[in-house]
């Protein structure tokens, strides 16, 4: 009689909906345990527990460790407790019992479904039963991502961690609340960056000065964290990474989730258009102000070039540009004085002429405007009346498309009802297929309208808001006079400045149109 190494596998899965103690590990542990001693041909050679992996593919870690070491012939017998244990796709499940494990004289047994390739009692029930099991998983799969998508749309946290810079509220894992400590390093990348450093030297000044990045925090706190998209064992600050910090929208209190389409059922997830992210403002406290936000967006849109690590702060970086040719100024060094020549004219000198101005001239133009507005009541006054009557209408317009949002809120909730009542009248027989089909196909056409004229008027509500409450007012109302300039006052002030030859600027204001 031969002798069987036999490999136990079990497995469990919150995704397939193994909540009962049958389930457990230990329950299939006990189980397998129990069948073999009453074997006398096989000898348990080793357990493989899969903890909370889906039986919807085979990208399991402790299964690829069986496999392997069915493959260097240590196991030639698989013991489960019952085939939805080994796997829930049936086409997969079905190449593994009739091709490969008949390839490597491997030996099958499912206890609770009495399947024994030995005895060949497999050969009829067995495909029948995989395909209850992939459907089993397919309803419960569906059934999650649908619980999961709910809680998004209302806001709620649905991520294992909290960006950097947050925590879950011990009392409720769905709220997110400000961990104090990572938060100042936000709120520092956010003031270098607005100051005039670019990625590259904020990343350098934070790794000198010895501050964790983001994986490395979470880390140190004791967070099981792995960073999917960090550059093998990178355990530093980068580019990307001061990018990340800057673009997300989390740290002015805005939810922003669905970027990955991640199918429970099967392999894989794919990444979500912008526009159908998943938007919920307001659901937790920013860490920082609308102000820094809108120019930090505003000075990423200018894309500055990077510089070298110990060059790369710019005051005027993606500000000027040639009043003739239109091309960006480049910054040249001579001795200690920075000169600002056309870009154009420094790669192919005959197509246009230098514009050359040096940065201590610019400074002391842009200075003597920006105090010449502020201490001329006249039109500082109107400035800040123009402003507030802009902010004003729009506040006006957001009132009108709140409205017409929530009338909006109202007919999509109805279709979803409708689009529910349909499928159970489907499943009661009251409906035929064809005719639930039909219902479904207008539905959802429907649905999808609504969501696409939603998500506009969304869209438009956040960029009147963003505009509602100019930097410019907050900024420097309360200001007798700027002595230094910096980046944050440019783009409070600024658009663009052309530079023309005989050291002539022309300024392209942000809110308002004045002479120059």
């Amino acid at each position: 009689m031969p002798k069987y190494y036999a490999a136990a596998y079990c497995r469990i899965s919150r995704e397939d909906g193994d909540k009962t103690e049958r389930d457990s590990l230990k329950n299939q542990r006990e189980l397998i345990l129990h069948y073999v001693t009453k074997q006398n041909n096989i000898h348990l050679a080793d357990f493989y527990s899969d903890d909370n992996f889906s039986g919807t593919n085979f990208n399991r870690p402790e299964f690829i460790r069986m496999y392997q070491d069915i493959v260097n012939g240590k196991i030639n017998c698989v013991i489960v407790k019952d085939l939805s244990r080994f796997g829930r796709d049936y086409i997969d499940v079905g190449n593994y019992l009739q091709k490969i494990f008949p390839a490597f004289g491997v030996r099958f047994i499912a206890i609770n479904d009495n399947v024994d390739s030995l005895t060949g009692q497999y050969s009829m029930i067995t495909p029948i039963q995989n395909i209850f099991n992939e459907q089993y998983a397919r309803d419960i799969s569906g059934k999650i991502i649908s619980t999961f998508r709910n809680k998004q749309e209302l806001g709620m946290f649905m991520g294992a961690f909290p960006s950097y810079g947050y925590q879950k509220d011990p009392n409720n894992k769905y709220k997110l609340i400000i961990d104090p400590y990572p938060a100042s390093i936000v709120k520092k990348i956010f003031k270098l960056f607005c100051e005039g450093c670019g990625k590259i030297k904020i990343a350098d000044i934070l790794n000198h000065e010895g501050i964790l990045c983001p994986s490395e925090y979470k880390k140190a706190i004791g967070e099981n964290y792995t960073n999917s998209h960090k550059l093998g064992k990178t355990t530093y600050w980068t580019y990307s990474t001061i990018n990340t910090v800057l673009k997300n929208e989390i740290y002015i209190g805005n939810m922003v989730q669905h970027k990955n389409n991640c199918s429970k059922f099967h392999y894989g997830s794919a990444l979500v258009e912008p526009e159908k992210w998943i938007r919920v403002e307001n659901t937790h406290e920013p860490i920082i102000d609308r102000e820094t936000w809108i120019l930090t967006q505003d000075l990423l849109k200018r894309r500055a070039r990077q510089l070298p690590l110990n060059q790369n702060v710019s005051l005027f970086a993606g500000f000027l540009s040639c009043g003739d040719c239109g091309r960006a100024m480049t910054k040249t060094k001579w001795g200690s004085k920075i000169w600002y020549t056309c870009g154009t004219h420094k790669r192919y000198k005959g197509v246009c002429t230098p514009h050359s101005i040096s940065e201590n001239v610019l400074v002391d133009i842009i200075l003597q405007d920006i105090n010449y507005i502020l201490q001329s009541k006249t039109i500082y006054q109107k400035c800040i009346k123009e402003e507030l009557a802009k902010a004003e209408a729009k506040k006006i317009c957001n009132y009108h498309i709140e409205n017409q949002l929530s009338n909006l809120e109202i007919q999509l909730n109805k279709i979803k009802h409708f689009k529910k009542v349909s499928y159970e009248n489907y499943c009661q027989g009251i409906l035929s297929k064809t005719d639930f089909l039909d219902y479904k196909s207008d539905y959802e056409q429907q649905e999808e309208k609504l969501k696409k004229l939603i998500l506009e008027m969304q869209q438009q509500c956040t960029k009147n808001v963003k505009t509602a409450e100019p930097p410019f007012i907050h900024q420097f109302n309360q200001h007798l006079e700027i002595l230094q300039l910096d980046r944050l006052i440019l783009g409070a002030f600024y658009e663009k400045i052309h530079i023309y030859e005989g050291k002539k600027i022309k300024l392209q204001y942000k809110f308002r149109d004045l002479p120059n």
